[in-house]
């Protein structure tokens, strides 16, 4: 595969990763590249089967654009059962199978769930086993089909291009919280090929300190390693067939033990508790020490229009611009 070169990074500040396919982070073993290589075993599904997978994806995602309107009148709990079972049919579509292990907590609270992001595939994954509405960057709002579907489904649409918008967008998030719901975000806000993940930003996490809302880590895995990751300048035509392609790709959604804002009322402690549960020990380097040593200076409690005071991240040489979140 040929090394792929990097977009330049939407603004300085945004979160970038080092995953890109020209790593092999989003690669299927290719056998017949290296046939005297252990990857030979690998055999691809047959290319009808995949063409018959990619088309069931594809009409089961449509599917769901035609038949949620016919679901707005229905009571909060009908339509997250419908939701529910929509994702699952996509994932099962496409030819992936999923297992989900830990406990599903009672819908009795707002939850901000948070996640780590590995692929598209994550999101019907997170909804196909705790719908909720989810966070999505603003320019996945004009993509093609997905945009509609994502609007229809109550998606919150953030700005991720500037500092001063994302006060309004916490403020969303909190809303939504506030008026129930449960509201789905990957905070490290691009995606990465599983072998490593990114550091959890904390600024989404104010809308559950404001809140008092907890927080819920789910942690995703694939395996075989490496299909299922769409990272960098990954074409998404490409991500979706390497996933049809790809023999018994198994996704599995790990429930953790939710955190709640009275052990951890602010920001950063929330998001390091989060990725540590999330991405056990060894974590990103100086991360979680960095966000408990930021305590005794943290504004997290400052109104919203001091959330996301803070210095710029230093820019990186890839970013994951196209994941739909």
């Amino acid at each position: 595969m040929n090394r792929a070169v990097p977009l330049p990074p939407l603004s300085p500040w945004l979160p970038t990763a080092p995953c890109t396919p020209g790593r092999r982070c989003a690669a299927h073993p290719d056998a017949a590249a290296d046939p005297g290589s252990a990857r030979a075993a690998f055999r691809p599904a047959p290319a009808p089967l995949a063409c018959a997978r990619l088309a069931a994806g594809l009409a089961t995602v449509l599917l769901g654009v035609v038949l949620l309107p016919a679901a707005g009148p229905l009571p909060a709990a009908g339509r997250l059962a419908l939701v529910r079972l929509w994702a699952r049919a996509v994932v099962r579509a496409f030819g992936v199978r999923f297992v989900v292990t830990g406990a599903r907590p009672p819908a009795r609270r707002p939850e901000l769930v948070v996640a780590n992001h590995v692929s598209w595939l994550d999101i019907p994954l997170v909804a196909a086993v705790l719908p909720g509405r989810m966070i999505a960057k603003r320019e996945v709002r004009g993509w093609p089909v997905l945009g509609a579907l994502a609007a229809l489904g109550g998606t919150l649409f953030i700005d991720r291009d500037g500092l001063r918008r994302l006060p309004g967008a916490v403020r969303e998030v909190a809303a939504a919280l506030e008026a129930g719901g449960r509201v789905t975000a990957f905070p490290e806000g691009s995606t990465w090929c599983g072998r490593a993940g990114g550091r959890f930003r904390p600024a989404l996490f104010q809308a559950a300190v404001d809140t008092g809302s907890d927080v819920q880590p789910v942690r995703i895995d694939y395996r075989p390693h490496g299909a299922a990751g769409y990272v960098g300048e990954d074409a998404l035509g490409a991500s979706l067939w390497r996933v049809v392609r790809t023999p018994g790709l198994t996704a599995e959604v790990r429930i953790l033990d939710p955190i709640s804002v009275i052990r951890y009322p602010n920001r950063r402690l929330l998001a390091a508790a989060a990725q540590q549960a999330v991405h056990p020990a060894p974590v990103p380097r100086q991360a979680v020490p960095n966000a408990y040593r930021a305590v005794a200076s943290d504004s997290a409690n400052r109104p919203f229009s001091s959330v996301h005071q803070r210095s710029a991240s230093k820019p990186a040489s890839a970013s994951s611009a196209r994941t739909p979140s």
